[in-house]
């Protein structure tokens, strides 16, 4: 199913002022520097689009949680500058979003200008979908684009009640973005892989769902795979789990060996893991085999494996994938024609001691360089999910991936098959 809605080249903008809801929900250091900038470089052909139009551009976004407040810390203005210097034109900046003085900021705009308000959520009712709030932020132009996909599984103003008070489209990342998960789901080059890590099996029960009825391999990962682990019989430790989504489970356990024992289809969980008694660089970790025994047996040949190289410690916990798991993944990988990634295979924000990759991150990175293609073959690669693309984005990966999505809940939702509030919110294509 391609895209329904109408986006910005269905539709006349010539001329016109234009309301576009970005994502520049972006990643500040303490000093208010902007430390990866890829959902502002993703909003650029949309805003270069509407500026050949001649269009002047207003964009609204928001950044953090500042709960209604006016907190400094969230301020847009450094997405204002960086913003500029990759359009290479100087982009105005609004002290607020609604308002006499802002409307009269829009007002002297001239053709190809761009001009970013303050932060969306400095307001209470931007989160509440306050439709008082709307109107006067639709105030500010004739058309609304949203682009933001990052948000529009929110029914916000800026998402949802700023639609009903003007013209809504699509932007071009809205439109890439449903467009390739939805195929991937849909209709993927076979075989398809899914890849589902993270730490609660609440979170991505339905996206689970959907893959063990769409995909060739599911593989599961990261603490989330505790619980399954649980579900199986084996001791985690202190590890982390939701110990009452063991049943959850176990009957997602049984609907996996159910399409197995019908069809070709593989449910992966961890063989082995990397434990440690404590999350922090400096810990010494060792890793439990507690299903192959291969790595026990051949680290301690000629003597017999220890009992304790097959068991979690009560006071360890299991905070990657050892790499049995890792090479059995990267190894389907090399079959996979499509790979689905959402969630890490471990504490991959633990910083490492001799180097970039930390000490839970390994099984993570293993898969990383598996979706790269260094072990051979190349699969298309579709990532989403906050705590994957934002791994992504610190070692400067994003442009080497087929699509990496600037939505973690939204990409999430869409691969579950919800819909999406700020997306049902927009013009139909006309039939």
């Amino acid at each position: 199913m391609s895209f329904n809605k109408q986006s910005i080249k269905d539709i006349d903008l010539k001329g016109k002022t234009v309301l576009v809801r970005v994502d520049y929900n972006v990643p500040l250091d303490s000093d208010g520097h902007i430390t990866d900038d890829y959902r502002i470089k993703k909003s650029l052909p949309t805003i270069e689009y509407l500026r050949s139009q001649n269009c002047r551009v207003v964009l609204c976004s928001h950044l953090g949680r500042p709960d209604g407040e006016r907190v400094s810390k969230y301020s847009l203005k450094p997405c204002a500058k960086r913003l500029g210097e990759l359009l290479d034109t100087s982009v105005q900046f609004a002290e607020d979003c609604v308002g006499g003085e802002v409307l009269q900021q829009v007002n002297d705009l001239k053709p190809k200008q761009v001009l970013l308000l303050e932060n969306l959520r400095f307001h209470a009712g931007e989160e509440s979908n306050d439709t008082a709030f709307a109107s006067q932020l639709a105030a500010n132009a004739e058309v609304f684009v949203q682009d933001g996909f990052g948000v529009v599984h929110r029914a916000h103003a800026s998402t949802a009640a700023v639609a009903k008070c003007l013209p809504s489209v699509a932007g071009l990342l809205l439109e890439t973005e449903v467009d390739t998960i939805t195929k991937v789901m849909e209709h993927p080059d076979r075989p398809l892989m899914a890849i589902i890590g993270g730490s609660k099996i609440s979170d991505k029960i339905d996206i689970l769902d959907r893959f063990i009825d769409t995909a060739d391999v599911v593989a599961v990962g990261g603490a989330m795979a505790n619980t399954f682990l649980l579900a199986e019989g084996i001791d985690i430790g202190k590890s982390l789990a939701e110990i009452d989504e063991v049943p959850l489970a176990k009957k997602i356990i049984a609907k996996a060996k159910a399409k197995a024992a019908k069809e070709r289809f593989v449910f992966y969980l961890p063989q082995d893991g990397v434990v440690a008694s404590k999350i922090d660089k400096s810990a010494q970790t060792r890793i439990v085999d507690w299903d192959a025994h291969v790595i026990a047996s051949i680290e301690n040949y000629p003597k017999r494996a220890p009992r304790r190289s097959g068991q979690v410690a009560k006071d360890e916990m299991i905070l990657d994938i050892g790499p049995f798991s890792g090479a059995f993944i990267a190894g389907a990988m090399q079959l996979a024609q499509t790979v689905v990634w959402n969630g890490a295979m471990g504490v991959t924000e633990t910083v490492g001691l001799q180097g970039p990759i930390g000490p839970f991150a390994h099984g993570t990175e293993l898969m990383v360089d598996a979706m790269l293609g260094e072990f051979g073959h190349k699969p298309y690669t579709v990532l989403g999910g906050g705590d994957t693309v934002g791994y992504i984005e610190d070692r400067k990966l994003t442009t080497m991936f087929n699509h990496v999505s600037t939505g973690g809940g939204a990409s999430m939702e869409l691969m579950s098959g919800k819909k999406l509030p700020g997306v049902e919110a927009l013009l139909d294509k006309e039939k």
